[in-house]
């Protein structure tokens, strides 16, 4: 392909929520805008895939609440179908180690997390603390510590003696949500949502662009693919804070802001879907889920559509999706199965259909669910990426304001960035004079 220059008023890098929903946003106002996409598809860290029974089923971000007001807006906009990821019946643990029932366990590890959270995350005394290290300072039992533990390392994906303490305080006050995350699910995959919020981009929208290079100035930007060049007034940087900083700036970045990319680290996860004919767990008053206390990390909980589509989805975050990826795909179906077999019974060994993304070295995104910051000095890293730079805004659900690291957070952030730019800059709708 011969290069060409293509000139617009925003340029917006990266076609996840993020990118989808600043775009949407610029979209609105009537202003000139491309979309560069390095994948052959929207949706960044919420992709779908086909299934050996010719099955689309989520294979990244999937689940949502009532809590979380912008994706459930865009559930209605766009007519998609609820499906409960919350089902009755006895959650279970594994190994069956502890006295008293699984409510009971997470009450106890829970009120260590609410104790954490009580916390100053801009106390000097727990600076260098890493969570790992203040958990074996808390009097709770081992059990109930083991939990919060598990709990965090697999939502962080992060080893949780490596995680600074005052960063996750810092993000669990900005996850607000009342009832459980897990609550709902989309039939038509959330994916579906994001292919919805792309088409509706028409041509603007560029898949398979990967940006390579930014020169960068006060009111002219370019970003160079390998097909051409994009001209434009601004840029987004809708990519996680990771990939952001595998990009070339000309002129380098200040230094702060590339301190700033530097802190984070990707998280790592591997999902799996496991599809059954028909959920046997239910008819031994088991309701799906099954919280390991060994290995930590892992999760698994009921991701049935209906009746005839019974599944369990299994996550396995920080320390052992590392080690599962290391032993091969092959090997961590052994594993996950093992375990399922020993919480919920034999049947879960003979499934319909085993399907497992690995999320821990991921091309364009790094890794999964989210970026996070792993250098316990670098507590001014977010405030300095949400300022940028002249003609550059870096945007990620990592940045946002509210539910970061979710996809709640992603389509905050992506508005937010869009509607910054327009509050902040000269850039009207083409034809017009900003006055």
């Amino acid at each position: 392909m011969s290069a060409r220059t293509v000139r617009s008023q925003v340029i917006v890098v990266g076609a996840g929520f993020t990118g989808l929903s600043a775009a949407h946003r610029l979209k609105q106002a009537g202003i000139d805008f491309i979309v560069l996409e390095a994948r052959d598809r929207v949706g960044g860290r919420v992709e779908a895939a086909e299934n050996s029974l010719g099955e689309r089923i989520d294979m990244g971000g999937q689940y949502f609440c009532d809590d979380m007001p912008e994706i459930s807006a865009l559930v209605q906009v766009y007519g998609k179908t609820l499906a409960n990821g919350l089902f009755a019946g006895r959650s279970l643990i594994q190994p069956e180690t502890i006295v008293g029932t699984v409510d009971d366990l997470y009450r106890r590890s829970a009120r260590i997390r609410d104790r954490a959270n009580e916390l100053d995350p801009d106390d000097p005394s727990i600076a260098d603390l890493s969570v790992r290290a203040w958990a074996d300072e808390q009097p709770d039992a081992y059990d109930a510590q083991w939990a919060f533990l598990g709990t965090i390392e697999g939502l962080w994906c992060q080893p949780t003696d490596l995680l600074p303490l005052w960063y996750l305080i810092s993000n669990d006050r900005r996850i607000t949500n009342e009832v459980p995350e897990l609550q709902y699910f989309l039939r038509e995959t959330m994916h579906s949502l994001a292919e919805d919020l792309g088409s509706a981009l028409g041509s603007r929208l560029r898949l398979g662009e990967v940006a390579r290079n930014i020169r960068h100035a006060p009111g002219k930007v370019s970003v160079r693919t390998d097909a051409g060049l994009y001209e434009a007034a601004h840029v987004i940087l809708a990519v996680p804070p990771v990939m952001a900083r595998r990009l070339t700036f000309e002129p380098p970045l200040p230094v702060e802001v590339c301190q700033a990319t530097s802190a984070w680290r990707s998280g790592k996860v591997i999902k799996a879907l496991v599809r059954y004919e028909n959920p046997f767990w239910r008819d031994k008053g088991f309701s799906g889920s099954v919280f390991f206390l060994d290995p930590l990390g892992l999760y698994a909980c009921d991701a049935s559509r209906d009746e005839d589509h019974a599944a369990i989805v299994v996550f396995a975050g920080g320390s052992l999706a590392e080690k599962w990826r290391r032993a091969g795909s092959e090997a961590t179906r052994t594993a996950i199965l093992d375990r399922l077999a020993a919480a919920l019974g034999p049947q879960a060994a003979a499934p319909l259909d085993f399907t497992m993304r690995d999320w821990t070295d991921d091309a364009w995104s790094g890794g999964g669910y989210s970026d996070t910051i792993m250098d316990f000095s670098a507590k001014d890293a977010e405030a300095i990426m949400r300022r940028g730079l002249p003609g550059v805004t870096f945007a990620s659900s990592e940045l946002s304001p509210s539910y970061p690291g979710y996809i709640e957070g992603a389509i905050v952030a992506g508005r937010a960035a869009a509607g910054n730019l327009l509050d902040r800059t000269f850039i009207a709708p083409r034809g017009q004079t900003r006055s």
